[in-house]
């Protein structure tokens, strides 16, 4: 338990850790003191993506979120918070749950309890991170959504934003000071980071950020049935796509094989398996397939339950594979998931001209 007192006026927060999640229980103001907090903020904002940029020094090439960017990406909204970690938009834009957080539950003065989720707004071309989502949920399931800009973005996108939250927080009793907790946080787990030359000790042991891909010796269904190692897909290689609603297939051009750079990535690993009986009068026979898929924690796949990272995906979890033995896609559930380094190898991606998805060993994955 943490108890902070905040101000001259007596203002105080009262703060509980419990289970993974963040309670925090704030007294009412009479007065909430808005400019006192937009500085606060600013500070705070320009603190985290300064120390995340300075973090991620030999990979990220900021760039600024431009006016019509911001405004265009507040229609952006998630469907469902505890599901939907990745959704992209417009094929150009992505939301990412920021470092795989937990949502933050604050409970005020009033015994109301708010919701906040943060999610990364990314630019798909460049994978370049632009900002920072913020979704606020009210006690009675009302949603506001605001978007911290990336630090190098102008004053115009700024001021857009400390007016949006301003017109918040007068409908939402003490939202910026809400919000200036979150980001204070995340501020320090940010710092953390850089004191630890950019790692988080947890992980230590690989890589984690923006590179959704595959090792290159996953094996890509052709069009033509045959199987290809990533690695040596081509441009204007006709690949298999599956529609998700319908479970058939059809044939896509790829676009470009994506390369990262050899690091040493962290591995998802998921081993799949799909067991069907038939009881005879003698004896029980069973047919048995499995399959195994590896990927960055981070790279997207569709689930009988929605949408999840692979990183997320949790074993008794259905996901549609390809049975080669009938030709036919089925379902088939996640018997094991392991996260290791996968020692330092590039890392690949394929840009289709179409579909949603692609296959890989025999496992749908969602396209980037």
């Amino acid at each position: 338990m943490i108890n902070l007192n905040t101000s001259s006026r007596g203002s105080r927060l009262r703060l509980l850790a419990l289970s993974g999640k963040i309670i925090c229980y704030i007294s009412d103001d009479k007065k909430t003191q808005l400019n006192t907090m937009r500085n606060l903020l600013l500070t705070i904002s320009l603190f985290i993506i300064t120390l995340t940029t300075k973090a991620q020094q030999a990979t990220v090439n900021p760039r600024p979120l431009t006016l019509d960017e911001y405004n265009k990406a507040l229609t952006y909204t998630v469907a469902d918070l505890d599901k939907d970690t990745y959704v992209k938009f417009d094929n150009a834009y992505i939301l990412d749950r920021y470092e795989n957080r937990k949502p933050y539950f604050i409970t005020g003065g009033d015994g109301l309890k708010k919701r906040i989720d943060l999610y990364k707004l990314i630019a798909k071309e460049g994978m370049q991170e632009i900002g920072l989502m913020v979704f606020y949920t009210s006690e009675t399931g009302k949603k506001y959504q605001a978007l911290v800009p990336d630090f190098t973005a102008d004053a115009k996108v700024w001021a857009k934003y400390f007016q949006d939250i301003d017109d918040i927080n007068k409908i939402e009793k003490n939202y910026i000071l809400k919000l200036s907790y979150v980001l204070s946080k995340e501020m320090s787990f940010q710092q953390y980071k850089v004191l630890n030359n950019g790692k988080d000790l947890k992980e230590e042991a690989a890589t984690y950020g923006n590179d959704i891909c595959f090792p290159g010796d996953e094996e890509v269904t052709m069009s033509n049935g045959a199987k290809k190692m990533i690695k040596d897909v081509k441009s204007g290689d006709e690949v298999i796509t599956v529609d998700p609603a319908t479970n058939k297939s059809s044939v896509i051009k790829v676009k470009e094989l994506t390369v990262h750079a050899a690091k040493n990535y962290a591995i998802t690993e998921l081993v799949l398996i799909s067991a069907k009986e038939k009881n005879t009068a003698t004896a029980i026979n069973i047919n048995l397939n499995t399959k195994v898929l590896k990927a960055t924690p981070n790279h997207p796949m569709l689930t009988k339950q929605g949408s999840f990272k692979i990183g997320e995906v949790t074993i008794g979890q259905r996901v549609l594979c390809l049975n080669e033995q009938n030709g036919k896609y089925e379902t088939y559930t996640v018997l094991r998931k392991t996260e290791h380094a996968g020692g330092v190898q590039n890392v690949y991606n394929i840009e289709a001209a179409g579909g949603s998805t692609l296959v890989l060993n025999g496992v749908m994955v969602m396209q980037k």
